[in-house]
């Protein structure tokens, strides 16, 4: 079965074409049902430095348009965040061409610090590619996604990066924002915990035992390779149960809570006028 995928409402959902009128939502979708409340901070950062940065250019603009002017400073956030997920997109394309062995060559001034990164990591680490880029199905618990990389690594006793190592199976994820962030664990646990791997020619097979995940972050000045618990480790609780909670929320927000409220069983017409209303005219 091949795998497609659609947006509604600002989320991505996946579904097969034979069956399309089963559309599960996608791990990163149902991940955003996270509370951010660092969001709105953030974006109001963005907008004051813009307007401090170009006071003339906003007064100018403003002048002529005001609407223009608000939409303009309105839209800080989403541009940026726009370009860094052109940045993101970029990347991994490079990465998943780069890991798979192909000829890259010449790519844009931008991407050469990602590339070399990258290069390093594989030169370093040296791990081997089972999967990359194949789609995490669920039907048991309704959800799908597409995964970075299956890696097979060699580890030592530390759990470091070895060529005499043991060898460990395990789900990988590039970044390449600002940082990286706890949900990273959620959306690894979600692919690790999925039914089956579908892909691109639509063939499948269940999804493999993992010793464990790891996430590469890369940015323009540094690389870093961290391993990511989704399991339960150390008397730590297993990771998966809390996706499965966001799973729920992701329904209620987008099915159930557009049924909870019925139509007016009593109201006023709104027409009533006080004798303090009447007085004050």
């Amino acid at each position: 079965m091949a795998i497609r995928t659609i947006q509604r409402s600002g989320s991505r959902f996946y579904f097969n074409e034979d069956f399309p009128e089963i559309k599960y939502p996608g791990v990163t979708s149902v991940v955003g049902m996270l509370p951010k409340p660092f969001l709105a901070f953030w974006q109001a950062k963005m907008v004051a430095e813009l307007a401090v940065d170009s006071l003339d250019f906003i007064e100018q603009m403003a002048q002529r348009d005001r609407d223009g002017a608000v939409q303009y400073l309105k839209g800080a956030a989403n541009r940026y965040t726009k370009v860094r997920a052109n940045v993101g997109s970029q990347a991994h394309d490079l990465f998943e061409r780069m890991i798979r062995g192909q000829h890259v060559g010449r790519v844009h001034p931008d991407m050469v610090p990602y590339q070399r990164h990258f290069a390093a990591f594989l030169d370093s680490v040296q791990p081997e590619l089972v999967r990359a880029e194949d789609v995490a199905w669920s039907d048991t618990h309704e959800y799908a996604g597409s995964f970075d990389g299956i890696l097979r690594l060699r580890l030592d006793d530390q759990g470091k990066p070895d060529p005499q190592g043991d060898p460990a199976l395990v789900m990988a994820d590039w970044k390449t924002s600002k940082s990286t962030y706890p949900e990273v664990a959620l959306q690894m646990s979600a692919y690790a915990n999925a039914d089956k791997i579908i892909a691109p020619d639509g063939s499948s097979e269940p999804m493999p035992e993992f010793d464990g995940a790891v996430v590469l972050h890369i940015t323009e000045d540094q690389a870093a390779f961290k391993p990511v618990r989704i399991a339960a480790e150390n008397g730590q609780p297993d990771v998966f149960p809390f996706f499965l909670h966001l799973r729920e929320t992701f329904n209620w927000d987008r099915t159930v809570s557009k049924t909870v409220l019925g139509d007016p069983i009593w109201s006023t017409d709104g027409t009533l006028v006080t004798g303090t209303q009447r007085r004050g005219k």
